[in-house]
C-alpha cells in the first residue's frame, strides 16, 4: 500500500475533520443566506461548500474551518496542492457526507481516495 509523501505529517483524526466541516458549514450557511433563506431554499449553502472546497482546498490545501482545526488537505502522492479539479471532485463527494465517514486505515474518506488526497495535521506554529 502506498504511503503519503514524506513532507506530510500524520493523518488528522475524525474529531478535527468534523470540527472543520462544522465551521465551514456555518460559514456556508451565512454566505448562502445572502442569496436565499437556507430554511426555505437548501441548495445555496451546499453550492458554496462545493465551491469553497474546489477553490481553497484545491489551491491552498485548506478551508477556513481546516485552518482553525489546524489540518490541511494535500495530495496523497506528493504532499502538494491537489488542484481545483480534484478539489471539485472532493467537494462534490463531501456534500454527500457518507463518503466522508467511510475511512480506510490512513483515515482517508472515500472522497479523499477519489481525489487522491489526504487530510493531515498541521504542525503547531513556532512562537
Amino acid at each position: 500500500m502506498p504511503t503519503p509523501a514524506k513532507e506530510t505529517s500524520e493523518p488528522a483524526e475524525f474529531g478535527r475533520r468534523f470540527a472543520a466541516l462544522v465551521i465551514d458549514w456555518a460559514l456556508c450557511l451565512m454566505v448562502g443566506a445572502f442569496y436565499a433563506d437556507p430554511r426555505v431554499v437548501a441548495w445555496p449553502p451546499v453550492l458554496v461548500l462545493v465551491v469553497l472546497n474546489a477553490l481553497l482546498v484545491g489551491l491552498f490545501g485548506q478551508t477556513p474551518g481546516m485552518a482553525l482545526a489546524r489540518i490541511r488537505c494535500v495530495s496523497f502522492a506528493d504532499g502538494g496542492a491537489i488542484g481545483m479539479g480534484r478539489g471539485l471532485i472532493r467537494g462534490l463527494l463531501l456534500v454527500l457526507l457518507i463518503p466522508a465517514v467511510i475511512m480506510d486505515a490512513d483515515r482517508r474518506g472515500l472522497h479523499d481516495r477519489a481525489a487522491g488526497s489526504i487530510v493531515v495535521k498541521r504542525p503547531a506554529p513556532v512562537v
